[in-house]
């Protein structure tokens, strides 16, 4: 029998033309294997980031662990679930195609397309790192983008690499939850010092949603919720959790022991957050002074139009979370496969929504940062007043090689 190719949806792409591996269904780490499972989730992360690419049959291109993969250049491909059972042995996944062969494949020749992006209109670029690996390879770019200034770090993704369990050690009582926080105060101040002359870091608090954090939790019961995506995270779940403002203290007391005045070189942003109230109260719950900077990410329609009360309030800068910002917009959830046609990251109510955002902080004077995927970085940039942009890593490197590439010889 000759070799067969699936039909499938590209969520996550790469600079590679195609991938060929051995199929891992062990949901173990091995190294270089194509990662086969039904869903992507938190639990997977050794398993995904030593995988060449994934193949999954649920998704969207803007889950948390698809971001993920995008941020390490890992190619993820969505098939039916019925087609899973016949991914054994090696297989070949053609990127261009989006289609994953059974069987030997035919060498690629399609050359890949080069963007019509380049760097000249961006004034910053804040990188969307997993941990101090990729802060390492963006500096080591050659020529090195000097827009890309700042590094962004989710609390949950260190918890993920550092193989924290946030949830058990805030729950276990308060000096847990404090050696929790000086155990992310390490994984902060590894970070640092991996940063260029001018360089900063910013981390997003702990944004776990129920069923993310059921599969890294062990020792307590963490509550089913019905509708994870609107339920009890973000800047509502550290509200609720009464000891996460101890760990918070401590790492920002072992930050300041370990780095000295580089501290300043680390900053927080509170996600998923809704208005002026809840940003004022969660600033005295987490017992930061009125001159202590703290950011906001707009991830809700309700947040957009907060965004001109964020900045008066003091906010010190502002991120536009466009991944559920546009499920929002849209009423379109982002990792569910049959309406991801419907996830449109051009959308007129959605571009309006960014510009308001945009225009709001401008206004005040307040740095405004808009998460682009690769695809969307030239539509932004023309089509918005944003000249700061968010991407993942391995965007980010591509996007850089083919700007390099296409420059005219010296």
């Amino acid at each position: 029998m000759g070799p067969r190719e699936v039909p499938g949806v590209l969520l996550v792409g790469s600079n590679k033309r195609s991938v060929r591996g051995t199929c891992n269904r062990t949901r173990n780490p091995i190294d270089g294997a194509i990662l086969v499972v039904d869903t992507l989730g938190p639990e997977l992360y050794d398993a995904i980031l030593g995988s060449s690419a994934v193949i999954c049959a649920r998704g969207g291109r803007t889950g948390h662990m698809e971001s993920l993969c995008r941020s390490r250049g890992i190619p993820v491909l969505r098939i039916d679930s019925f087609e899973l059972e016949a991914l054994v042995d090696e297989v070949t996944i053609l990127l261009d195609r989006e289609s994953v062969v059974l069987g030997e494949a035919e060498p690629v020749t399609q050359p890949s397309e080069i963007p019509a992006t380049t760097f000249d209109d961006i004034e910053s670029i804040c990188v969307v790192i997993a941990d101090a690996t990729d802060i390492r390879s963006t500096n080591a770019l050659t020529p090195r983008v000097e827009r890309a200034n700042s590094y962004f770090i989710r609390e949950e993704f260190l918890c993920f690499a550092a193989a924290l369990s946030p949830i058990d050690s805030l729950r276990a009582g308060v000096q847990e939850a404090e050696r929790y926080g000086a155990a992310v105060a390490a994984e902060l101040c590894s970070m640092v010092k991996e940063l260029l002359p001018g360089q900063r870091l910013v981390m997003r608090l702990l944004d776990l949603r129920s069923d993310d954090a059921a599969q890294i939790t062990t020792g307590v019961q963490v509550a089913d919720e019905p509708n994870p995506e609107l339920g009890l995270h973000g800047a509502r779940w550290l509200l609720h959790e009464r000891n996460y403002p101890h760990a918070f203290r401590a790492l920002r007391a072992h930050v300041r022991e370990r780095l000295g005045a580089d501290a300043d070189r680390l900053s927080f942003a509170v996600p998923f957050i809704n208005d002026r109230d809840e940003f004022s109260r969660l600033r005295q719950n987490l017992g930061l002074s009125d001159d202590t900077p703290l950011g906001i990410f707009i991830e809700t329609p309700a947040a957009v139009h907060s965004a001109a009360e964020f900045c008066a309030a003091g906010a010190g800068e502002l991120f536009v979370g466009t991944k559920d910002l546009i499920q929002f917009y849209l009423a379109v959830d982002r990792n569910n496969h049959l309406v991801s046609s419907i996830y449109q990251t051009r959308h007129p109510a959605v571009l309006a929504g960014l510009r308001q955002a945009v225009e709001s902080g401008r206004d005040a004077g307040v740095p405004v940062h808009v998460f682009a995927l690769g695809a969307d970085v030239d539509h932004y940039v023309q089509h918005l007043p944003a000249r700061r942009l968010m991407m993942c890593t391995a965007e980010l490197r591509h996007l850089a090689q083919k700007v390099k590439g296409s420059a005219p010889a010296a």
